[in-house]
């Protein structure tokens, strides 16, 4: 679907009720009641997430308040966690926005990235540190609409899942609605095998250990999102693996490398895990240790070390089995190979 540049349509005074599809929706009336048919485009997100991308320039305060109350799908109420399905009827009500009538879409670069496999099905790219996999939150664009840029010719792309913008690493993109379907399910059932390197400060003692620490989501005074360990959180379980470990050398911390598997998926899950545990990860910018993270950039990491290493599981349309592996960049193995070269 073509991105709208205005959701406010041009030289419009009806007072009418309108009905379309998504796939023909040129804009929003500020005036009057919308309603849209959901297409494909539009099934399985989560209402909030689907009018944020309907509704450029809208405040996400305004859009939750119309969520609350005049926002109806199928003639009923719904909260933000709703997930659209196929036909439903959206109906949002007339959008007043001051003074801005249109709203340019930003400039997006087309950018194929580092393509790890893909087929009919999926294409899995290795991606690169500090760049978001969406807009949003201060990021005007990610590696989703960098991709729709470059293949202007794909009819559907969407994220399988997410990784932190300093986040590198397998990154999953659906090229049909049933595969990404599909993959939500194999991860939402626990069926898909996430691994990660990290190196964190300080000598990690166990060969393999689990966490389990529930995580509560909060929002700083600064508006920033933020995780934290507390008893009322979210059930969260990492399995930290010693892959080897570098002495302290000069009366500073040593280092240690992990292999973390997830098997639950929550927000900053492996970074807050090992901060909790007195083991920040090297380079962490939100959960860090910000003094050392400054003599580490002197000494070559100018990025968090975490890299999303290898995913497995079942192909989601045809049932093979499937392990992808985005290689260490070279950063990251420039930085191993100093911390070799100084404990020799």
């Amino acid at each position: 679907m073509a991105k709208d540049k205005s959701f406010i349509p041009k030289h419009t005074q009806s007072k009418t009720r309108e009905r379309r599809s998504i796939s023909k929706m040129n804009g929003l009336s500020k005036d009057s009641v919308t309603f849209l048919t959901i297409d494909e485009s539009g099934a399985a997100q989560r209402i909030d997430n689907f009018l944020f991308k309907h509704l450029k320039g809208v405040p996400k305060s305004h859009v939750y308040r119309i969520l609350r109350g005049e926002v109806r799908v199928n003639k009923k109420r719904i909260d933000q966690t709703y997930r659209l399905q196929l036909g439903d009827l959206l109906r949002i009500p007339p959008i007043r926005v001051a003074e801005k009538h249109e709203i340019e879409e930003t400039h997006i670069p087309a950018v194929e990235f580092p393509i790890i496999y893909e087929d009919d099905a999926l294409v899995v790219v290795n991606k690169p540190s500090g760049v978001a996999v969406h807009g949003g939150s201060g990021v005007s664009f990610g590696v989703i609409e960098q991709m729709r840029r470059a293949r202007p010719q794909a009819k559907f792309l969407e994220l399988v899942h997410r990784l932190d913008r300093e986040t590198s690493g397998v990154l999953l993109l659906a090229k049909k609605r049933s595969a990404l379907t599909a993959m939500h399910e194999i991860m939402r059932e626990g069926n898909s095998d996430k691994r990660y390197f990290a190196l964190v400060l300080g000598q990690w003692k166990n060969a393999k250990q689990h966490v389990k620490l529930p995580l509560h989501k909060f929002d700083t005074p600064q508006g920033e999102k933020r995780v934290m360990v507390r008893e009322d959180g979210q059930a969260s379980h990492t399995i930290f693996a010693l892959q080897k470990s570098w002495a302290p050398q000069n009366d500073r911390l040593g280092f240690s490398l992990l292999e973390a598997q997830l098997k639950t998926g929550r927000t900053h899950q492996i970074r807050v895990h090992l901060t909790h545990l007195g083991f920040p990860l090297a380079g962490d910018d939100k959960y860090g240790d910000f003094t050392r993270n400054k003599v580490l950039m002197k000494q070559g990491l100018k990025r968090m070390f975490l890299h999303a290493y290898s995913i497995a599981f079942a192909h989601p349309l045809t049932g093979e089995a499937m392990r992808l592996v985005a290689p260490l960049p070279k950063e990251l193995e420039s930085f191993i190979a100093r911390l070799d070269a100084q404990s020799q």
